[in-house]
């Protein structure tokens, strides 16, 4: 990433700014996941995204989180944030509560990123990838 002389404070940062930046931060990452599964058609690539990236699967995400309690209690916080967090617009597919918990999901990978904790970052991204791909094995 290019360097900048100042830093962004994460912990001052507003959820949804948070989210803009952990929307781009997992789309790269689930991007560069399909390429090494050997997913290379670009219709096919856009397809198997969204099954990661849709809100329902960020949604789904967090709740198998919260379940098996992997979240620190400082990570619980940022959710928390995220999931209030009053964007004034939700996509017409989706219902508000699953917005919330898709923009919580999206705000705490931004919060990780933005405080330089990768490896943490990438722990918690090679969980997601984890449930979502569990869920398409059993919806196959």
């Amino acid at each position: 990433m290019l360097s900048y002389n100042q830093k962004v404070d994460e912990k001052q940062l507003n959820s949804l700014a948070l989210a803009y930046m952990g929307d781009a931060v997992y789309e790269k990452y689930v991007r560069y996941h399909l390429l090494q599964s050997g997913k290379v058609r670009p219709n096919k690539l856009h397809r198997e995204a969204t099954h990661f990236v849709s809100a329902k699967a960020q949604a789904k995400i967090i709740h198998a989180f919260t379940e098996k309690q992997i979240l620190t209690a400082e990570e619980q916080a940022v959710l928390r944030r995220g999931r209030n967090a009053k964007s004034g617009s939700v996509p017409k597919n989706t219902d508000v509560q699953t917005y919330r918990y898709s923009t919580a999901f999206e705000a705490l990978i931004g919060y990780l990123f933005l405080g330089g904790k990768q490896q943490r970052l990438e722990e918690l991204i090679q969980a997601a990838f984890a449930i979502v791909e569990e869920e398409d094995v059993h919806h196959e």
